[in-house]
């Protein structure tokens, strides 16, 4: 049976996740800061590694690095925290993973791009505007050179705007959560001019992180959906989905040290994981307002 270390297990990633190991027969202990007391699962704050060492005791296969501060917001706030997390917490998961030989599937962001690029690709060498996507190349160079230097086996993926209708609600999650849960209640949402996004499911997305655990060598890889659409496209699916009035969108411009347009090349995502997304943003939009209803009906 195939072993897996997840940290961040109980994110909005991680949890879809470890249950979607599970069904492909994994042996999966979970990581993350949050106190939840079951079998098999760790309450550890990755910036200490003392407190690491009893999940490593495991001795997993692949170690799924998901455990993170995230938000360009967040980071912007707290940068000494996101440093700390994202930089020193990922070196303690590395030394950890080299040390029992299991192959790390580091999870970075889109972010590391930054807005400069019509096609991110991952040839080009990114240009983060944020403090989240700086911390996050930085821990991808750390991977890199581990894996050059001291033969960590290791991937680094790059996700585009996954969703989940099971997402945590709030201020700081993504537009399309946000979207269906004010719209849902008859408030209005903010579009930024002229922004545009792919939106990759998470039943997608987890079949992609796990791909990537069979990749030889390693690589940066986007993973994502290739229908890339304008933000405002989406917000009013959302409407009509809710027969609410289109005078609920209102549209400013985008903040500072955010990217507009997001368009991932995929070439590595379908020739190294053989994989192509399956659910259509139509099909998405339908799943998260139909969840949302029912949320909200129960509340």
């Amino acid at each position: 049976m195939k072993k897996a270390l997840v940290t961040g297990s109980a994110g909005n990633i991680g949890r879809p996740l470890v249950k979607h190991l599970k069904s492909l027969k994994y042996e999966v202990v979970e990581v993350d800061i949050r106190p939840r007391f079951c079998d098999n699962n760790y309450v550890v704050d990755i910036t200490k590694p003392v407190d690491l060492l009893q999940a490593f005791d495991f001795k997993p296969d692949y170690v799924f690095h998901l455990a993170a501060m995230v938000s360009r917001v967040t980071c912007e706030q707290s940068g000494s925290m996101c440093i700390d997390t994202n930089l020193t917490g990922t070196q303690n998961v590395i030394e950890l993973t080299k040390k029992c030989g299991a192959k790390l599937i580091n999870f970075s962001t889109s972010e590391v791009y930054g807005p400069n690029l019509s096609l991110m690709d991952e040839t080009v060498e990114p240009t983060p505007n944020n403090r989240y996507g700086i911390s996050k190349l930085l821990a991808e160079k750390l991977v890199e050179y581990e894996v050059s230097q001291h033969g960590l086996n290791a991937v680094s993926l790059r996700p585009f705007m996954i969703y989940d209708e099971y997402e945590q609600l709030g201020d700081h999650r993504s537009a399309m959560i946000r979207f269906a849960h004010n719209l849902s209640l008859g408030n209005p949402i903010e579009v930024h001019n002229n922004s545009e996004r792919s939106w990759m499911h998470i039943s997608d997305a987890v079949r992609a992180i796990e791909a990537s655990a069979h990749v030889k060598g390693y690589y940066a890889i986007n993973i994502g959906s290739p229908d890339v659409q304008p933000i405002r496209k989406l917000a009013e699916m959302i409407c009509d989905y809710y027969n609410a009035d289109h005078s609920l969108i209102r549209h400013n411009n985008l903040p500072s040290r955010m990217t507009l347009k997001k368009n991932p090349s995929l070439k590595r995502q379908e020739e190294l994981l053989g994989f192509v997304p399956q659910v259509s943003l139509n099909e998405g939009v339908k799943l998260v307002c139909s969840k949302m209803r029912e949320r909200m009906s129960n509340i």
